[in-house]
């Protein structure tokens, strides 16, 4: 469970590198009565086959490590395109859950509403991950293929996918056809966040360094504000960046969902006053800043509509703990 404190440290580090990962989402695609699968082979989605479809590793470790001595994956484990690469390897030390949210292309926040039956220990329980794949320089849905094969050998991971209807927040336009002023289609440009391009956002200083295809949250430098945004992403990764935001100050009672109608990348930035529980110590809500839905309607043109509707959900039919290598 979040509160926005703790994932204003997390999505910051995010953005930097550090071992504690935030994944982006995607809702998965819709599947009706399934047989129970492994992981590697819950192929259905568009992505998975344009990444080639089922990939192993060439080899691999894995090895129980102390949470102390975690360090940050060798690659952003995001849902978004940014990814520097590193040759054939893949390096991680972390818990299990963001490793299964980075193979099904699944945000954290995510996670705990999509994938259903995961064991306690998934949170508790570090382990260092290297391995090789058998070809150079993988994309970075390749990786998420050859991972999956590997939560299914290493983990046994088997999974089934049900079409649930569940109660979710649909991401919809405040008014037909319009966005926000800070929310605006993204301009492609190699430096991503730098001034002066046309229709580019103003880059404060906490997005400057904002890689396309990634987001970031993090304190306004207005005390009692938080302040996020995002380069070169689209509606459904913004939707899974509210799921994950603990935008009430708790952890969100039902995911976001894309309901916009929006196609294509966008630049945003929203600033609002969170819950007094999601500060830090001692500083206290902005009296004269927006709450979360006036920003989010005034700013990027959206609004949350609570309802329900079908969700595609991974059910968890077997998992367990490594054994030694």
């Amino acid at each position: 469970m979040y509160n926005l404190s703790v994932m204003l440290s997390v999505m910051r580090r995010v953005a930097y590198g550090s071992k504690f990962l935030v994944l982006a989402m995607c809702v998965a695609v819709l599947s009706t009565f399934a047989r129970p699968r492994s992981a590697g082979e819950l192929t259905n989605n568009a992505w998975e086959k344009a990444a080639g479809g089922k990939m192993a590793f060439e080899v691999a470790s894995v090895k129980r490590s102390a949470a102390e001595q975690g360090r940050a994956a060798n690659f952003p484990l995001t849902l978004g395109s940014n990814f520097a690469k590193v040759g054939s390897l893949m390096s991680v030390d972390m818990t299990l859950r963001p490793l299964i949210g980075f193979a099904y292309k699944l945000s954290m926040g995510q996670t705990h509403f999509f994938i259903s039956g995961l064991p306690a220990w998934v949170d508790s329980e570090w382990f260092d991950v290297e391995a090789r794949a058998p070809i150079g320089d993988p994309t970075k849905d390749q990786f998420r293929l050859m991972m999956q094969s590997l939560l299914a050998n290493r983990f046994k991971l088997a999974m089934h996918e049900e079409e649930r209807e569940l109660p979710i927040y649909a991401l919809v336009l405040t008014k037909a056809g319009r966005t926000g002023p800070q929310l605006r289609p993204h301009v492609d440009d190699a430096k991503c966040g730098g001034e002066g391009r046309p229709g580019a956002l103003p880059a404060p200083a906490e997005f400057a360094d904002l890689p396309c295809g990634a987001t970031i949250l993090g304190v306004s430098r207005v005390p009692g504000r938080v302040r996020g945004g995002g380069r070169d992403v689209d509606l459904d990764y913004i939707a899974a960046f509210l799921t994950g935001t603990g935008f009430r100050g708790t952890a969100p009672d039902r995911p976001v969902v894309n309901r916009t109608g929006l196609t294509g990348d966008y630049d945003f930035s929203i600033e609002f006053v969170p819950d007094a529980s999601a500060l830090p110590n001692g500083v206290q809500p902005d009296p004269n800043g927006a709450s979360f839905p006036e920003a989010l309607e005034d700013q990027l043109g959206l609004k949350l509509k609570a309802m329900k509707g079908p969700v595609s959900v991974l059910v968890v039919d077997h998992i367990e703990e490594p054994t030694p290598n």
